[in-house]
């Protein structure tokens, strides 16, 4: 141990705590000339004492002994967390750089049916589409009649051909009417094939059948508008 840098740390940490050498000796019911011979690297503090400063002013026994501030394993940790922290930014800005054509782009949906209210959007770019529908509300006429059997089915027409995009089936004991079952209607459809370029006006519409005891069934055809999608 070097008991001049000892002397030099004492003297630190009273600066830093705004002591005279007076009010550390107070402190330690010892005499200011005795705290003069500790900073001047001409005596020791007993062992008792270097332990209880050590605790008064939250430095480590090994930090007193070798004179100076250890970096804490916390500070480590801050600045480690920190690092990640910067790389990470920094590696997302850069994917963002070199990605720029991969962008998305949103179009709206909506309903060109007078008895429903359709609220969604496609989001695509120049390599995929993704179909969002998240809003679908009854607006017709009043219906009191509760189903056991609902599917809502998303289909995409392409002249003469119609194809199942994708189904939200509801089969539970009890009945329920048409306007609950929208209430937890969703899709969210990712990587869609068909890019937007190749969409035409009323090429996507949701078809609803509803049954009930009776086994009739009730069937709903909703047109969807889609905003024109740049060439």
């Amino acid at each position: 141990m070097n008991q001049e840098k000892f002397g030099n740390f004492i003297k630190e940490i009273r600066k830093k705590n705004n002591l005279t050498q007076k009010q550390l000796a107070d402190k330690y019911h010892v005499t200011y000339q005795a705290v003069s011979k500790w900073e001047n690297g001409k005596n020791m503090p007993d062992t008792s004492l270097i332990k209880q400063m050590s605790k008064d002013f939250n430095v480590s026994l090994e930090e007193l002994f070798e004179g100076e501030y250890k970096e804490k394993k916390e500070h480590k940790k801050r600045n480690i967390l920190i690092l990640i922290i910067i790389i990470l930014i920094v590696s997302f800005l850069l994917f963002l750089f070199l990605h720029k054509d991969d962008e998305f782009e949103f179009k709206t949906l909506s309903s060109s049916c007078n008895n429903f209210e359709v609220s969604g959007n496609i989001a695509y770019n120049k390599n995929k589409s993704s179909i969002y529908i998240t809003d679908i509300s009854y607006c017709g006429k009043e219906n009191p009649e509760s189903y056991n059997n609902i599917e809502c089915i998303l289909y995409e027409k392409d002249k003469d051909i119609e194809k199942k995009i994708s189904s939200y089936k509801y089969e539970k004991k009890e009945p329920i009417k048409l306007e609950d079952y929208l209430k937890e209607l969703t899709f969210a459809i990712d990587d869609y094939e068909m890019l937007c370029k190749e969409y035409s006006k009323n090429s996507l519409y949701l078809l609803i059948k509803a049954s009930n005891d009776n086994e009739k069934v009730t069937t709903y055809k909703i047109p969807l508008s889609l905003n024109t999608c740049p060439k």
